[in-house]
């Protein structure tokens, strides 16, 4: 399996693209603070996974490199609070990107929690 099957990248890599999108519509004067914040550590939680997924013959490493997703995963959250808060996105929007965060925060945590389960040797 590769780790682009994994149902938490997949989440992680729409919500990113999602971000981007959005992010576009920022004002020019955020480009190098919450825009290019929030889509990095948007980014950063894909990046995780597929270095975590690498490196599962080392259950220690596996885990480590998942924890560092979930922290970008919450960084990520408080990014999108920012921006609702300065009027960079709608309530609603707000709400659904961070339903989706919260999602593959649970399914980071699974992994976490499950490591045998995604090929980590005990």
């Amino acid at each position: 399996m590769d780790f682009k099957e994994l149902l938490a990248y997949q989440k992680a890599f729409l919500l990113a693209m999602e971000i981007k999108k959005i992010s576009d519509l920022f004002p020019k004067e955020e480009k190098f603070a919450l825009t290019d914040q929030v889509r990095r550590s948007s980014r950063s939680v894909c990046a995780n996974i597929a270095e975590a997924y690498r490196k599962r013959r080392y259950i220690n490493h596996f885990i480590s490199k998942l924890t560092d997703s979930d922290g970008e995963n919450s960084e990520t959250s408080v990014w999108l609070d920012f921006a609702l808060e300065c009027n960079y996105l709608s309530k609603e929007q707000h709400i659904d990107m961070v339903i989706k965060s919260e999602e593959i925060g649970r399914l980071i945590n699974y992994m976490i929690l499950n490591p045998t389960k995604f090929g980590c040797k005990l």
